[in-house]
Protein backbone atom coordinates (compact mmCIF):
# COMPACT_ATOMS: atom_id res chain seq x y z
CA UNK A 1 0.00 0.00 0.00
CA UNK A 2 1.36 3.22 -0.98
CA UNK A 3 1.85 5.72 2.03
CA UNK A 4 1.87 10.04 2.24
CA UNK A 5 5.92 9.02 2.92
CA UNK A 6 6.42 7.77 -0.61
CA UNK A 7 4.73 10.09 -2.41
CA UNK A 8 6.65 12.80 -0.22
CA UNK A 9 9.66 11.18 -1.02
CA UNK A 10 9.34 10.88 -4.71
CA UNK A 11 8.18 14.69 -4.96
CA UNK A 12 10.85 15.43 -2.77
CA UNK A 13 8.66 17.66 0.12
CA UNK A 14 8.08 16.92 3.34
CA UNK A 15 4.68 14.37 4.14
CA UNK A 16 3.33 17.46 5.50
CA UNK A 17 3.48 19.21 2.67
CA UNK A 18 2.07 16.05 0.91
CA UNK A 19 -1.08 16.48 3.51
CA UNK A 20 -1.26 20.54 3.03
CA UNK A 21 -1.51 20.03 -1.10
CA UNK A 22 -4.23 17.53 -0.15
CA UNK A 23 -6.45 19.34 2.32
CA UNK A 24 -6.02 22.62 1.24
CA UNK A 25 -5.04 24.41 4.54
CA UNK A 26 -1.98 26.14 3.28
CA UNK A 27 -0.92 28.11 0.63
CA UNK A 28 1.42 25.89 -1.34
CA UNK A 29 3.74 26.90 -4.59
CA UNK A 30 2.38 25.73 -7.83
CA UNK A 31 5.57 24.10 -8.80
CA UNK A 32 5.71 22.38 -5.40
CA UNK A 33 1.69 21.46 -5.84
CA UNK A 34 2.44 19.94 -9.26
CA UNK A 35 5.25 17.51 -8.27
CA UNK A 36 2.89 16.28 -5.52
CA UNK A 37 -0.02 15.56 -7.63
CA UNK A 38 2.38 14.10 -10.32
CA UNK A 39 3.73 12.10 -7.61
CA UNK A 40 0.48 10.77 -6.55
CA UNK A 41 -0.86 10.09 -9.84
CA UNK A 42 2.08 7.92 -10.50
CA UNK A 43 2.17 6.23 -7.39
CA UNK A 44 -1.87 5.48 -7.38
CA UNK A 45 -1.69 6.82 -3.89
CA UNK A 46 -5.45 7.33 -2.52
CA UNK A 47 -5.55 9.12 0.96
CA UNK A 48 -6.86 7.05 3.73
CA UNK A 49 -10.88 8.28 3.92
CA UNK A 50 -10.63 8.83 7.77
CA UNK A 51 -7.61 11.18 7.39
CA UNK A 52 -9.43 12.98 4.46
CA UNK A 53 -12.46 13.41 6.93
CA UNK A 54 -9.92 15.06 9.48
CA UNK A 55 -8.27 17.03 7.14
CA UNK A 56 -10.95 18.46 5.50
CA UNK A 57 -13.84 18.57 8.53
CA UNK A 58 -16.18 16.50 6.11
CA UNK A 59 -17.28 13.39 6.23
CA UNK A 60 -17.53 12.51 2.56
CA UNK A 61 -20.82 10.65 3.60
CA UNK A 62 -24.39 11.69 2.21
CA UNK A 63 -27.72 10.75 3.93
CA UNK A 64 -29.98 9.50 1.87
CA UNK A 65 -33.75 9.65 3.77
CA UNK A 66 -35.98 7.19 2.10
CA UNK A 67 -38.60 6.18 4.64
CA UNK A 68 -40.83 2.71 3.17
CA UNK A 69 -43.84 4.09 3.98
CA UNK A 70 -46.76 1.60 2.84
CA UNK A 71 -48.54 2.73 -0.16
CA UNK A 72 -44.69 3.45 -1.78
CA UNK A 73 -43.93 0.89 -4.45
CA UNK A 74 -40.55 -0.13 -3.31
CA UNK A 75 -38.59 -1.20 -6.65
CA UNK A 76 -39.03 2.22 -8.13
CA UNK A 77 -37.97 3.73 -5.27
CA UNK A 78 -34.98 1.57 -5.31
CA UNK A 79 -33.86 2.43 -8.59
CA UNK A 80 -33.82 6.41 -7.27
CA UNK A 81 -31.18 4.87 -4.25
CA UNK A 82 -29.28 3.29 -6.76
CA UNK A 83 -29.08 6.64 -8.67
CA UNK A 84 -28.38 8.64 -5.68
CA UNK A 85 -25.24 5.94 -4.87
CA UNK A 86 -23.71 5.59 -7.92
CA UNK A 87 -23.68 9.34 -9.11
CA UNK A 88 -22.33 10.39 -5.13
CA UNK A 89 -19.04 7.44 -5.73
CA UNK A 90 -18.52 9.73 -8.85
CA UNK A 91 -17.69 12.73 -6.34
CA UNK A 92 -15.95 10.30 -3.82
CA UNK A 93 -18.99 10.09 -1.47
CA UNK A 94 -20.42 6.93 0.36
CA UNK A 95 -24.03 7.27 1.22
CA UNK A 96 -25.76 6.08 4.49
CA UNK A 97 -28.92 4.97 3.54
CA UNK A 98 -32.03 5.62 6.60
CA UNK A 99 -35.25 3.88 5.52
CA UNK A 100 -37.17 4.14 8.68
CA UNK A 101 -39.76 6.26 9.10
CA UNK A 102 -38.29 8.28 12.13
CA UNK A 103 -38.95 11.70 10.99
CA UNK A 104 -37.86 15.07 12.91
CA UNK A 105 -35.73 12.65 15.19
CA UNK A 106 -34.29 10.72 12.77
CA UNK A 107 -32.66 14.18 10.73
CA UNK A 108 -31.84 15.57 14.11
CA UNK A 109 -30.12 12.69 15.31
CA UNK A 110 -27.76 11.67 11.91
CA UNK A 111 -27.09 15.84 11.92
CA UNK A 112 -25.52 16.02 15.57
CA UNK A 113 -23.88 13.03 15.28
CA UNK A 114 -21.79 14.97 12.12
CA UNK A 115 -22.03 11.29 10.30
CA UNK A 116 -22.77 12.88 7.17
CA UNK A 117 -22.15 15.91 5.26
CA UNK A 118 -25.55 16.45 3.28
CA UNK A 119 -29.03 15.11 2.78
CA UNK A 120 -31.46 14.10 0.14
CA UNK A 121 -34.54 13.68 1.44
CA UNK A 122 -37.33 11.42 -0.28
CA UNK A 123 -40.98 11.18 -0.14
CA UNK A 124 -42.23 14.78 0.40
CA UNK A 125 -45.35 14.92 1.91
CA UNK A 126 -47.10 18.16 1.06
CA UNK A 127 -47.10 19.20 5.13
CA UNK A 128 -43.87 17.47 5.66
CA UNK A 129 -43.22 17.89 9.34
CA UNK A 130 -39.27 17.54 8.39
CA UNK A 131 -39.24 20.71 6.49
CA UNK A 132 -38.77 23.05 9.46
CA UNK A 133 -35.97 21.31 10.84
CA UNK A 134 -34.24 20.98 7.36
CA UNK A 135 -34.08 24.47 7.25
CA UNK A 136 -33.17 25.43 10.78
CA UNK A 137 -30.01 22.17 10.35
CA UNK A 138 -26.30 23.50 9.26
CA UNK A 139 -26.23 20.49 6.74
CA UNK A 140 -26.79 21.24 2.83
CA UNK A 141 -29.83 19.20 1.47
CA UNK A 142 -31.78 18.55 -1.22
CA UNK A 143 -35.38 17.19 -1.55
CA UNK A 144 -36.75 14.62 -4.06
CA UNK A 145 -40.01 16.10 -4.19
CA UNK A 146 -41.76 19.54 -3.34
CA UNK A 147 -43.66 20.45 -0.15
CA UNK A 148 -46.41 23.12 -0.09
CA UNK A 149 -44.11 25.67 0.76
CA UNK A 150 -40.60 24.70 -0.64
CA UNK A 151 -39.30 28.47 0.05
CA UNK A 152 -35.37 28.63 1.30
CA UNK A 153 -35.45 24.75 0.30
CA UNK A 154 -33.84 23.04 -2.66
CA UNK A 155 -36.21 20.91 -4.32
CA UNK A 156 -36.50 18.53 -8.02
CA UNK A 157 -39.07 16.18 -9.01
CA UNK A 158 -40.86 15.42 -12.22
CA UNK A 159 -43.10 17.69 -12.93
CA UNK A 160 -46.35 16.07 -11.93
CA UNK A 161 -48.84 18.63 -12.17
CA UNK A 162 -48.08 18.92 -15.75
CA UNK A 163 -48.30 15.24 -15.92
CA UNK A 164 -51.44 15.12 -15.07
CA UNK A 165 -52.17 17.40 -17.64
CA UNK A 166 -50.00 15.99 -20.11
CA UNK A 167 -51.75 12.44 -20.06
CA UNK A 168 -55.26 14.13 -20.22
CA UNK A 169 -54.33 16.33 -23.08
CA UNK A 170 -53.23 12.89 -24.81
CA UNK A 171 -56.91 11.50 -24.49
CA UNK A 172 -58.55 14.45 -25.57
CA UNK A 173 -56.42 14.60 -28.77
CA UNK A 174 -57.83 11.02 -29.56
CA UNK A 175 -61.50 12.52 -28.67
CA UNK A 176 -62.07 11.01 -25.38
CA UNK A 177 -64.72 12.93 -23.20
CA UNK A 178 -64.93 10.69 -19.97
CA UNK A 179 -61.89 9.85 -18.56
CA UNK A 180 -60.32 8.53 -14.76
CA UNK A 181 -57.08 8.50 -12.65
CA UNK A 182 -56.45 5.07 -11.18
CA UNK A 183 -53.73 6.23 -8.18
CA UNK A 184 -51.63 5.29 -5.63
CA UNK A 185 -53.02 3.56 -2.46
CA UNK A 186 -55.73 5.30 0.04
CA UNK A 187 -52.77 5.99 2.40
CA UNK A 188 -50.45 8.08 -0.16
CA UNK A 189 -53.14 10.75 -0.70
CA UNK A 190 -54.44 10.70 3.30
CA UNK A 191 -50.62 11.63 4.11
CA UNK A 192 -50.81 14.52 1.49
CA UNK A 193 -47.85 12.74 -0.58
CA UNK A 194 -46.69 15.60 -3.16
CA UNK A 195 -46.49 13.74 -6.14
CA UNK A 196 -49.82 11.94 -5.87
CA UNK A 197 -51.84 15.04 -4.89
CA UNK A 198 -50.22 16.91 -7.67
CA UNK A 199 -50.65 14.35 -10.30
CA UNK A 200 -54.61 14.26 -9.45
CA UNK A 201 -54.89 18.17 -9.29
CA UNK A 202 -53.39 18.67 -12.75
CA UNK A 203 -55.27 16.09 -14.09
CA UNK A 204 -58.59 17.28 -12.48
CA UNK A 205 -57.98 20.79 -13.99
CA UNK A 206 -57.04 19.71 -17.43
CA UNK A 207 -60.05 17.73 -18.20
CA UNK A 208 -61.90 20.49 -16.76
CA UNK A 209 -60.53 22.49 -19.14
CA UNK A 210 -61.74 20.22 -21.93
CA UNK A 211 -64.92 19.99 -21.07
CA UNK A 212 -64.51 16.49 -20.03
CA UNK A 213 -66.06 14.10 -17.21
CA UNK A 214 -63.20 13.02 -14.73
CA UNK A 215 -62.93 11.09 -11.87
CA UNK A 216 -59.90 10.11 -9.23
CA UNK A 217 -59.64 6.96 -7.27
CA UNK A 218 -57.20 5.25 -5.48
CA UNK A 219 -56.69 1.82 -5.96
CA UNK A 220 -55.33 -0.37 -2.79
CA UNK A 221 -53.25 -3.57 -3.56
CA UNK A 222 -54.37 -6.80 -4.56
CA UNK A 223 -56.56 -8.39 -7.04
CA UNK A 224 -59.50 -8.14 -5.08
CA UNK A 225 -59.12 -4.21 -4.21
CA UNK A 226 -58.55 -3.91 -8.17
CA UNK A 227 -61.92 -5.86 -9.13
CA UNK A 228 -63.48 -3.64 -6.81
CA UNK A 229 -62.37 -0.21 -7.68
CA UNK A 230 -62.98 -1.34 -11.65
CA UNK A 231 -66.13 -2.57 -10.75
CA UNK A 232 -66.84 0.95 -8.52
CA UNK A 233 -65.80 3.16 -11.53
CA UNK A 234 -67.49 1.52 -14.55
CA UNK A 235 -70.74 1.85 -12.35
CA UNK A 236 -70.34 5.32 -11.54
CA UNK A 237 -68.92 6.08 -15.27
CA UNK A 238 -70.33 3.71 -17.84
CA UNK A 239 -69.69 6.04 -20.68
CA UNK A 240 -65.68 5.82 -19.30
CA UNK A 241 -63.13 5.54 -22.49
CA UNK A 242 -59.52 6.88 -21.05
CA UNK A 243 -57.91 5.70 -17.78
CA UNK A 244 -54.50 7.05 -16.39
CA UNK A 245 -52.85 4.72 -13.98
CA UNK A 246 -50.68 6.26 -11.31
CA UNK A 247 -49.97 3.24 -9.53
CA UNK A 248 -47.59 0.11 -10.71
CA UNK A 249 -48.25 -2.45 -8.53
CA UNK A 250 -52.12 -2.28 -9.14
CA UNK A 251 -51.00 -2.21 -12.98
CA UNK A 252 -51.00 -5.33 -14.04
CA UNK A 253 -54.65 -6.23 -11.74
CA UNK A 254 -56.50 -3.31 -13.01
CA UNK A 255 -55.53 -3.97 -16.42
CA UNK A 256 -57.09 -7.52 -15.78
CA UNK A 257 -60.40 -6.39 -14.18
CA UNK A 258 -60.88 -4.40 -17.37
CA UNK A 259 -60.40 -7.49 -19.49
CA UNK A 260 -62.74 -9.23 -16.82
CA UNK A 261 -65.75 -6.95 -17.11
CA UNK A 262 -65.49 -7.19 -21.29
CA UNK A 263 -63.25 -4.00 -22.42
CA UNK A 264 -60.46 -4.29 -24.81
CA UNK A 265 -57.23 -2.27 -24.95
CA UNK A 266 -57.19 -0.08 -27.12
CA UNK A 267 -60.84 -0.74 -28.72
CA UNK A 268 -62.99 0.17 -25.92
CA UNK A 269 -60.21 1.68 -23.20
CA UNK A 270 -57.16 3.57 -24.01
CA UNK A 271 -54.54 3.65 -20.80
CA UNK A 272 -51.91 5.59 -19.93
CA UNK A 273 -49.43 4.60 -17.30
CA UNK A 274 -47.03 6.19 -15.23
CA UNK A 275 -44.45 3.96 -14.76
CA UNK A 276 -40.75 3.52 -15.67
CA UNK A 277 -40.34 2.65 -19.80
CA UNK A 278 -39.26 -0.90 -19.01
CA UNK A 279 -42.40 -1.54 -17.37
CA UNK A 280 -44.67 0.25 -19.94
CA UNK A 281 -42.83 -1.66 -22.93
CA UNK A 282 -43.42 -4.96 -21.44
CA UNK A 283 -47.08 -5.25 -21.11
CA UNK A 284 -48.71 -7.40 -23.28
CA UNK A 285 -50.12 -4.32 -25.24
CA UNK A 286 -47.52 -2.06 -24.61
CA UNK A 287 -48.62 0.95 -22.64
CA UNK A 288 -48.51 5.00 -23.37
CA UNK A 289 -46.84 5.82 -20.46
CA UNK A 290 -44.88 8.81 -18.91
CA UNK A 291 -41.86 7.82 -17.77
CA UNK A 292 -40.84 8.26 -14.10
CA UNK A 293 -37.01 9.56 -14.44
CA UNK A 294 -35.66 7.87 -11.36
CA UNK A 295 -32.09 7.79 -12.48
CA UNK A 296 -32.29 11.73 -14.12
CA UNK A 297 -33.86 12.91 -10.80
CA UNK A 298 -31.11 10.65 -8.17
CA UNK A 299 -28.18 12.04 -10.20
CA UNK A 300 -29.24 15.99 -11.02
CA UNK A 301 -30.27 15.68 -6.54
CA UNK A 302 -26.60 14.75 -5.70
CA UNK A 303 -25.13 17.20 -7.99
CA UNK A 304 -26.97 19.72 -6.94
CA UNK A 305 -25.74 18.81 -3.50
CA UNK A 306 -22.70 18.69 -4.53
CA UNK A 307 -22.76 22.38 -5.92
CA UNK A 308 -23.96 23.55 -2.12
CA UNK A 309 -21.22 21.93 -0.19
CA UNK A 310 -18.66 23.76 -2.58
CA UNK A 311 -20.39 26.72 -2.05
CA UNK A 312 -22.10 27.24 -5.60
CA UNK A 313 -25.37 28.50 -5.90
CA UNK A 314 -27.95 26.51 -7.37
CA UNK A 315 -31.75 26.96 -8.15
CA UNK A 316 -34.57 26.33 -5.30
CA UNK A 317 -36.68 24.70 -7.67
CA UNK A 318 -36.03 22.07 -10.63
CA UNK A 319 -39.15 20.57 -12.44
CA UNK A 320 -38.80 17.64 -15.11
CA UNK A 321 -40.89 17.86 -17.50
CA UNK A 322 -42.80 14.60 -18.38
CA UNK A 323 -41.80 12.50 -21.61
CA UNK A 324 -45.39 10.87 -23.12
CA UNK A 325 -44.80 7.99 -25.28
CA UNK A 326 -47.10 7.29 -27.21
CA UNK A 327 -47.77 3.27 -28.13
CA UNK A 328 -50.14 0.73 -28.47
CA UNK A 329 -52.65 0.74 -25.32
CA UNK A 330 -54.59 4.63 -26.32
CA UNK A 331 -56.29 4.93 -29.70
CA UNK A 332 -59.28 7.36 -30.89
CA UNK A 333 -62.35 6.99 -29.42
CA UNK A 334 -64.70 5.42 -31.60
CA UNK A 335 -68.45 6.09 -32.10
CA UNK A 336 -70.17 3.40 -30.47
CA UNK A 337 -67.66 3.86 -27.53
Amino acid sequence: MVKITDVARRAGVSPSTVSYVLSGKRSISAATQRRVEESIRELGYRPHAGARALASSRSNVVALVMPLRSGIHVPVQMQFAASVVTTARTHDHDVLLLTQEEGEDGLRRVADSALVDALVVMDVQLHDARVPLLRSLGLPSVLIGFPAEAEGLTCIDLDFTATGEECVAHLARLGHRSVALLGSPPEVYVRGTGFARRTAAGFTAAAHRYGMSSAVLPCAPGAQAARETVDRLLREHPDLTGVVVHNEPALGPLLEAFRGAGLRVPEDLSVIALCPDEFAEGAAVPLTSVAIPAAEVGERSVELLMAKLDGREVPDATLLPPRLTERASTAPRTSTA
